[in-house]
């Protein structure tokens, strides 16, 4: 009787499971869906990318919103029949958020442009290019900080919220770059 473990034609290259941490997973598609994919041509590859952009886009937060002014007055009943919408709070807040970042202020140069010591600002790093009126996020000389970025006579300036502060000169000596825009300002509300 011959051995049936001589009969195999043994190894044979590609065959086998892939070597790696690598494993098949399947999945049911809609028809259209299903021909769409079919007809790729790198569909793995496509799968692959859309699965990872998904998993690392933040998900959305809906909060909902009513479509009228709060007075600081006298008070206003809230009723569902006002409620317009429900609000993606994050894609409001954060547009961008490939090219975004949160970060933490320290000080009071900006306390005139609503940007308290301890509050956590939203900046978008797409943004280098901000208005005389827009919070710039820069960086002078290895220091970060939080600055109105004006051109005066062809001279640049970061130019603080708040009178106890001086304006800074931006000096060709200088090493200067704008890291972003600020979109939001996130703070509590103070006692």
């Amino acid at each position: 009787m011959e051995d049936k473990k001589n009969r195999r034609g043994g190894a044979r290259a590609g065959a086998g499971h892939p070597k790696g941490d690598s494993r098949m997973i399947s999945f049911r598609a809609p028809g259209a869906l299903a021909d769409q994919l079919a007809e790729m041509p790198n569909r793995t590859e496509f799968i692959r990318q859309a699965v990872s952009d998904a998993m690392t886009r933040p998900r959305a937060l809906m909060l909902p919103y009513y479509d009228f002014s709060v007075v600081a007055g006298f008070p206003v009943p809230l009723d569902n029949d006002e409620r317009a919408q429900d609000i993606d709070i994050i894609s409001m807040l954060c547009p961008h958020p490939e090219a975004s970042y949160l970060i933490r202020v320290s000080g009071n140069s900006m306390i005139d442009a609503g940007v308290q010591n301890g509050d956590i600002v939203i900046v978008d790093k797409s943004r280098r290019n901000p208005g005389p009126h827009e919070i710039a996020m820069c960086e002078l000389n290895g220091e970060y900080t939080l600055k109105h970025f004006v051109l005066e006579e062809g001279q640049g300036w970061l130019v603080p919220a708040n009178p106890d502060y001086p304006k800074i000169h931006i000096s060709t000596d200088d090493d200067f770059s704008i890291w972003g825009t600020v979109t939001y300002i996130i703070h509590k509300a103070r006692d």
